[in-house]
């Protein structure tokens, strides 16, 4: 699990991201990324029932994308507001494939820092 100054919470910043973030798209997943002004690296999951009716396995995805954006966060730019939404599909993704998708997602998005 995320810490949780790393989580997206309330409704308002879920809001602005998705109205004003730059959206990408990889396979089965989507970012939603915009800019904050807290200096912090924060990141929401929308896991909707069009991947699964059953909530164990809604959940089971969201902890799957939350601990693989754990695994990256030390890599990510400060200052960053990011959804990551799943699409239908994803459920039947190995861990590293998803893994790889995020990756993608990431590195499209120029949200990685650049170690010279």
């Amino acid at each position: 699990m995320l810490a949780k100054k790393n989580r997206l919470n309330k409704k308002k910043d879920f809001g602005q991201v998705l109205k004003e973030g730059k959206s990408l798209k990889e396979k089965f997943l989507i970012l939603k990324i915009g800019k904050n002004k807290t200096g912090q690296i924060r990141f929401g999951f929308i896991v909707s029932q069009k991947v699964s009716k059953k909530a164990t396995i809604r959940n089971k995805v969201r902890r799957k994308i939350s601990e693989l954006v754990k695994l990256r966060i030390k890599k990510i730019k400060k200052g960053v507001d990011a959804i990551l939404i799943a699409l239908s599909g994803i459920e039947k993704k190995e861990f590293l494939e998803i893994g790889e998708m995020v990756d993608n997602l990431f590195k499209r998005a120029k949200i990685y820092e650049s170690f010279n």
